[in-house]
Formats: structure tokens, sequence, C-alpha cells
């Protein structure tokens, strides 16, 4: 015998193949056998028997006759329990004998055969197959295991591979004229990265020297027939409460700055012809900077919590739905209860440091404003008032922007000599709270608290100098003729 099978559906049903091409079933645990050969079957290896998931009776062979210089493929099926066969090979070419076939787990008739130079994908239960290579290097498939959303390949000398995606593959039509977004698989909160988290020109699905790690993220799938070139498409992620998580869009922000120290520009959504692939990086919103301040943090938000969450793609006047699992990692131990303290605490950080950084650029680009409006007083005898109160004011002005930030550090290390400000104090805060496991701890607690008192205390200075001393100034210099410094 070369390969033995106990059907999955019945008990004491077995499937059995030999080394000279006989098949046979027993229905009693072994007691009695039936030969069930295909008629007209040449002698020949069973190399690989298979019960279909989701028909007892249905039955898939691998059959090869390598040993006789017979490179012919040769994959059998039966529906009623081997009373009768049909060859199903169609489209394996000759040379690439078969090995192994196996039927998925979810989408039935979908068929991945193992032959000697690849794989091969059936979308109709056989009757046609088509090259399933995509990076896997021509070798002999020695097997084949669908196993938790994944396809397992064994090779001849050429190692172990996954195929990650079968989530997305289980639920794909050749549809190409069709607006389409695919359901993401669930994902499993955790930590780490992987090639396949961000899409790169150099990297080809596999590494020379490691293995790969799955994406990290949720990833989505989507298929756009028509994108023309002033669509914008956008993607909304929501909690189950309908609170915004993150947002992404095709189109780059075109007022984004580069610079040391400052957040990472954001992912654009892929907007191609066909299929796009996407992941996010579970992260909520990204916190914004300070244009030219170097800040030595991550500006990332935090992980999203164990949830399920909306997701919406949009492109025109179209619009798809669907939703992504996050589920917890059972070897965190945290409960429902830790993770919602950890969320909120995260948030309320994040939300208050997007606070501070936005007034520190509204209050430093009026001060700009108002340094270039005293510069162009050259009457001195007319403008000396409202002048020697301006200088004033935007004293007052780069004293608060000094507690807030640290403008003179423009390199790693430079808080050795120009110590962090207000607001890196804070994100330092909120990177050492962010937690591989989420959880809350008392010293994060007392720290905030210490922080907060300082920020309360600087944010109103900052809500008086926008609310108050602006506008009172705006109107002095609208009184003397001059103008007003601008709103934004």
């Amino acid at each position: 015998l070369s390969y033995v099978m106990e059907s999955p559906h019945e008990k004491k049903v077995i499937w059995t193949g030999s080394d000279d091409g006989l098949v046979h079933i027993s229905k009693d645990g072994g007691i009695h056998w039936q030969n069930v050969t295909p008629p007209g079957l040449k002698e020949c290896l069973i190399n690989a028997i298979e019960v279909s998931p989701h028909s007892p009776g249905t039955i898939y062979i691998a059959t090869t006759r390598y040993k006789f210089n017979d490179h012919t493929p040769a994959l059998y099926k039966t529906s009623d329990y081997g009373k009768t066969w049909s060859n199903i090979s169609k489209g394996i070419p000759d040379g690439a004998f078969t090995r192994v076939v196996r039927e998925d787990q979810v989408r039935k008739d979908l068929l991945f055969a193992g032959t000697e130079t690849g794989i091969y994908i059936s979308w109709n239960g056989g009757k046609e197959w088509s090259p399933f290579q995509l990076n896997l290097p021509i070798t002999p498939i020695t097997d084949l295991k669908v196993h938790m959303g994944n396809l397992i390949a064994a090779t001849s000398g050429r190692s172990f591979w996954i195929l990650d995606d079968l989530g997305f593959i289980r639920q794909y039509q050749k549809d190409t004229s069709a607006f389409v977004l695919y359901q993401p698989d669930p994902v499993i909160l955790a930590n780490g990265s992987s090639e396949l988290d961000a899409p790169s020109p150099e990297f080809k699905g596999s590494h020379p020297t490691r293995g790969v790690n799955p994406a990290t993220g949720a990833v989505f799938y989507y298929q756009l027939p028509d994108p023309k070139p002033g669509d914008v498409l956008l993607m909304e992620i929501k909690d189950e409460m309908g609170k915004p998580v993150r947002s992404f869009s095709s189109k780059k922000d075109s007022l984004f700055m580069k610079y040391d120290g400052g957040p990472p520009a954001e992912p654009v959504l892929p907007k191609a012809k066909g299929l796009n692939r996407f992941v996010w990086n579970l992260r909520h919103q990204t916190a914004p900077g300070i244009p030219g301040v170097y800040i030595e943090s991550s500006y990332r938000g935090h992980k999203a919590i164990p949830g399920k969450y909306s997701v919406e793609l949009k492109i025109g006047d179209r619009s798809l739905r669907t939703n992504v699992d996050i589920k917890t990692n059972v070897l965190y131990p945290t409960d429902a209860k830790t993770y919602f303290e950890y969320h909120s605490l995260m948030s309320e950080m994040e939300k208050e440091v997007t606070d501070m950084h936005q007034m520190v650029n509204m209050i430093f680009n009026k001060r700009l404003q108002m340094e270039q409006i005293i510069a162009s007083l050259t009457d001195e005898v007319k403008f000396k008032s409202i002048k020697d109160e301006g200088v004033l004011f935007v004293k007052s002005l780069k004293q608060w922007d000094e507690e807030m930030v640290q403008r003179k550090s423009k390199a790693y290390d430079d808080v050795e000599n120009f110590p962090n400000k207000f607001t890196a104090n804070y994100m330092f805060l909120i990177n050492q709270t962010e937690s591989d496991i989420p959880r809350v701890n008392q010293s994060s607690l007392d720290r905030l608290k210490e922080l907060n008192e300082e920020w309360s205390v600087l944010q109103a200075r900052g809500n008086e100098f926008l609310n108050k001393n602006i506008p009172a100034f705006n109107r002095q210099l609208w009184d003397v003729g001059i103008g007003a410094i601008w709103k934004n």
C-alpha cells in the first residue's frame, strides 16, 4: 500500500491506494474490501488520496507513472464512492506528472494539485486547471495541506512553502468588470513585522536565507474595474461604536513635510486597474508633527483592541462595506476590561498630543505673521506704540513656544545638549505606555497626572493667545490701517 485515508465524514470508511495502481474501499473498518480502481487505469503509483471535505462520496486520487518513464499527469475523481471515475487532468501539461491533489475546506470545487514542476489550481472541481506558481520555484511538490487558512507545500529539496491568503482565494471571482471589496480574514492581535506588510518593488514574496512571516495587520483585497486618473479612493475604518479609527486615501497628502524627527507619511491606497492589496497595521491615526522640530519618538497611534471594525471603501459615487475581526491573542494575559482601559487611556493621550501640536503650529504661524508685520512698520513715530506692544507680544508667544517644544534639536541625541520640552515629554509617556501586551501600569497614570497639570496651564495660555490676545491685536492693527494677522 502506498496511501491510506480514513473518511473524515463516516466512521469505519477507509480508502487505500497501492503502488501497482489499485484503489480499494472498506466500509466496515477494514473487515471487508471492495476494488474500486478506475477502469482502464494502467499500472501506476497511487501517490495521494483526498476525501472531499464537502461530500463523503467524492474522492480524488493522484497517480504517477514516472517509474515507467511516463510523465503524463493523471488525476481522477469519483462522486459515487468509486462506482464511476473521470480523469480531471485537463490543463496540466505533459511532463508535470501529478503527485497530490487537495480540495479546499471552505470553497467547494477549489482544488490544488502538486506536480513534478509546481502547483496548479482548479476553480471548478478539476474540469480545468491553470498554473498557480506565483513566486514558488520550479520544483517537485511532494505534498499539500490546507490548514488554518493556509496552503502548505512540501517540496523535493526546496524546503516548505506557505501561501497565507487562502481567505481571498476562496472568495475570488473572475469577473473583472465589478468593483469588489473582499472579506478580510480575522486578525490575531500580535507584534512583529513582515515584508508582506507594505508593498516593495524589491521584495518578491520570499527571502533567500530565511522564512517570511505573514502580514501582521488586516489584509484587504479589492478590485477596481476602471479607475480614472482623477478618482480618489478612500478607506474609512470605524469601531463598533461608529467612532473613526483610521482613514486612508489613494491621494498623497500634498501638505506633508518630511523632516528628521517628524511623523512618517501616511500609507497610500493602491489604485491600479484590477486586483489591489493593502495592509492596515491595526494602528489608530498617526499624530501630527511640528514642522522642523526633531522629537525622538514615535508618532504612530496605538493598536486597535480586539473587536469588530467596519470598513468602507469609496471611489467616486460608489462605496462598498465590510468588516474585519481583530481577535485577542490567547498568549496575552489581558481581559476585556483591561483592553478597554488601555484603549481609553491611549486614545486620551493621543488626542491631547494632537491638540498640543495643532496649537503649537497655529501659534507659531501667527507669530511669524506678527514678526513680518512688525518688521514692515518702518515709521517709528506713527507706529511706535503698536510696534512696541507687538514686540512684547511676540516675546510672550516665543516664551510659550519654548516651553512647549525644543526647536534646537536636529538629530539623534541632541537632547544631551538641548533638553526636551513639554510635548516631547508627553510623547515619551505615550510611547512608554504603549505595550506589546496591552495594559496600563500605575507609574504611567501617575506621570500622566503630572503632565496633565502642566498642560492645563500651558493650554489655558495658548487659548488666551488665540481667543483673546491675537484678536485684540488684530483690532489694533485695523485701527491704524495696517490690516490683520491671517486667521490660520
